[in-house]
């Protein structure tokens, strides 16, 4: 890959590179590319499109309501609380409306 080349895609991804990384790189991507050329080789005509390659299924538990901590056990642990709600410091600044 040309040093212009590289120097564009180093731009793009916001790098700076010197002159010898210009070289480096320019020789990684050419073999990156040439990895992608053999993937295009690959008969793909009777694939079936995959929406992801692993198979994925939800293990999140069902939204269900169940019994919770009672306010108070809740409040119990908090380093600041007024009886009925946690208090943290402020870390946004209030604009005047």
């Amino acid at each position: 890959m040309e040093n212009d080349e590289v120097r564009k895609v180093a731009a793009l991804a916001r790098l700076e590179l010197s002159e010898k990384e210009l070289e480096t790189y320019g020789q990684h991507l050419t073999e990156i590319l040439g990895y992608v050329e053999v993937l295009n080789e690959v008969d793909i005509e009777d694939a079936t499109p995959m929406p992801h390659a692993v198979d994925l299924q939800n293990v999140f538990r069902a939204d269900e309501r169940c019994p919770s901590l009672d306010r108070e056990a809740a409040l119990s642990n908090a380093p600041k609380t007024d009886g009925q709600f946690f208090q943290v410091p402020q870390i946004l600044e209030q604009k005047d409306a």
